[in-house]
């Protein structure tokens, strides 16, 4: 018996399978896993000694940051905390820094592509007033009483624009009478250098009012002082931007701190020092 030769049977080519939804999903959870850790240790590199410029109302929330980035990634940040405006002079004049947090943009955006490579808004704030505890002082109105002594910071000083362009808007309203600006800044004894400064003179005793950021009034504050909230018309929010200084020897770590900064972790530090969200 004759038997026909048994022809092999060619195989048909199989299209790859497409990952499913559920699969897809726990890769991108895979590699954020992987990929946030070596950014925060700065891209693989070795651990490294930052030196961060802030401004002042930064820092009980940059100290805890601080503490908890070093821990995350074995890096060993230092601050040097003052007004804004005096941050940005340094720099200008060759002070060295990894990074450079401000409180306002008109301290920050000049240096943009001279000093610092780019500007990252991490937080916003806005303003209030303090005074004594069991002041009489309730509302705006109450700060142009003769006799009362108000503490603002200088013009330079962010805060201190900020509490300018608040008395402009409040002219502009004629909601307090007219010539607000000018009865409130008969009352103002001292311009401070920068915002703890001036939220320190209440403290001591030594004003019956101030004008600082809704952060500056901390647990420790809050003892001794209490806060009068501005209209909210009045109460603009103000960014806080950051960035890498051209001259960092530690840019990568650098930018794992900014990027710290706007992490979940850095945003929940930086709101329960009363810091609003960055977006």
């Amino acid at each position: 018996m004759n038997h026909r030769p048994t022809r092999p049977t060619a195989s048909r080519a199989r299209a790859p399978r497409r990952p499913s939804l559920t699969g897809r999903l726990l890769t991108g959870r895979l590699l954020t896993g992987l990929l946030l850790p070596a950014l925060l240790l700065g891209g693989g590199a070795h651990a490294a000694t930052l030196t961060v410029f802030a401004a002042s109302s930064l820092t009980d929330a940059f100290t805890e940051i601080g503490r908890d980035f070093d821990r995350q990634t074995g890096n060993r940040t230092t601050f040097q905390f003052a007004g804004s405006q005096t941050l940005r002079t340094q720099l200008e004049n060759g002070a060295r820094a990894d990074v450079f947090a401000s409180a306002s943009d008109t301290q920050f955006t000049p240096l943009v592509g001279k000093v610092v490579a780019s500007r990252q808004v991490f937080a916003r704030n806005t303003l209030t007033v303090i005074v004594p505890r069991g002041s009489a002082v309730k509302s705006l109105a109450d700060l142009t009483r003769p006799g009362l002594r108000i503490v603002i910071a200088s013009p330079a000083v962010p805060v201190g624009a900020y509490t300018r362009q608040l008395l402009a808007a409040v002219d502009q309203a004629g909601t307090y009478g007219p010539d607000y600006a000018a009865r409130f800044m008969k009352n103002v004894v001292s311009e401070e250098p920068n915002v703890r400064q001036v939220a320190l003179k209440v403290q001591l005793g030594e004003a019956d009012a101030a004008v600082v950021y809704t952060s500056d009034v901390t647990p420790a504050l809050k003892a001794r002082v209490q806060a009068v909230a501005l209209p909210s018309r009045f109460a603009a929010l103000t960014p806080y931007p950051a960035g890498v200084t051209l001259e960092s020897r530690s840019a990568p770590q650098a930018r794992a701190f900014v990027a710290y900064l706007l992490s979940p972790d850095g945003q929940r530090t930086l709101r329960k020092w009363g810091f609003r969200a960055a977006r």
